[in-house]
């Protein structure tokens, strides 16, 4: 179990003001999933949370203590961030890249101990990766890319997840292979997930939590029942949408919308 929450942060660019004044708090073991119109602020505050993003003002907090005093060990043993560009070093195999979320863990640099190599196992056949074992990233498709990755993250064995997009340029059925894998992890590991994703009807499918991002701010967080509104999503998109219910998950579904 980790406490990550964010009090009255501020984060600027260039002396552009990007997060103002921001606070929230991760719901514990949940999947979380952070929505908003592009340039909201949705990857930074993923960013700032994970402590890749520095902070002008206020306080990020891990179990109650900066962020930003503690060891960089002691922070990738807790929580692992899978960025929205993903780059391998050309030529490297699966079991490789996935050893390296071991790194946290090692007392010496490139030596694997069996319970380094428990992680691994564990992780890449979770993930169902252990049969691409031995070939290069690259060779590989983009949802099969995408899972190595997320077992990479596993094998580190931490308590939260931050992703970023991990739905992008991936087909419809990789983009369900994605997210019906990290919710297999959220409810039977336990793992907290918190991820940025553009899919509303994705988003209200697999969130336990929304958290709706306007111009740096939270303006609205709750259950996917109470966020997938018309009213809300014309705040927050300046969209007019038509909505109604998933007749299999029982989630609030997107038919249709147009401009304002």
């Amino acid at each position: 179990m980790s406490d990550i929450r964010a009090e009255s942060i501020q984060v600027a660019y260039d002396q552009k003001r990007v997060l103002d004044n921001l606070s929230v708090a991760i719901p514990d073991q949940k999947i979380t999933t952070i929505i908003g119109a592009n340039g909201c602020g949705k990857s930074t505050l993923l960013k700032a949370l994970t402590r890749i993003q520095p902070i002008q003002k206020g306080a990020i907090l891990l179990d109650g203590q900066s962020i930003a005093k503690l060891p960089t060990k002691e922070v990738a043993k807790k929580m692992a961030l899978l960025p929205q560009v993903l780059e391998a070093n050309q030529g490297i195999s699966v079991y490789e890249l996935v050893s390296y979320g071991r790194f946290p863990h090692q007392k010496y640099l490139g030596s694997l101990s069996q319970q380094d190599r428990n992680a691994i196992h564990w992780a890449m056949e979770v993930t169902k990766v252990t049969a691409f074992a031995d070939m290069d990233v690259d060779s590989l498709s983009g949802g099969q890319r995408q899972r190595v990755w997320i077992a990479m993250a596993l094998a580190q064995d931490t308590d939260t997840i931050f992703l970023d997009e991990p739905t992008t340029y991936l087909d419809m059925n990789h983009q369900l292979e994605v997210l019906e894998l990290l919710q297999r992890l959220n409810k039977e590991s336990h793992k907290t997930i918190v991820m940025v994703l553009h899919d509303l009807n994705l988003s209200a499918r697999f969130s336990d939590y929304l958290i709706a991002m306007k111009a740096g701010q939270i303006k609205y967080q709750g259950k996917a029942e109470t966020l997938m509104t018309a009213d809300i999503l014309r705040d927050v998109f300046q969209i007019e949408a038509q909505l109604t219910e998933d007749p299999i998950h029982k989630r609030p579904i997107l038919l249709t919308y147009q401009l304002l």
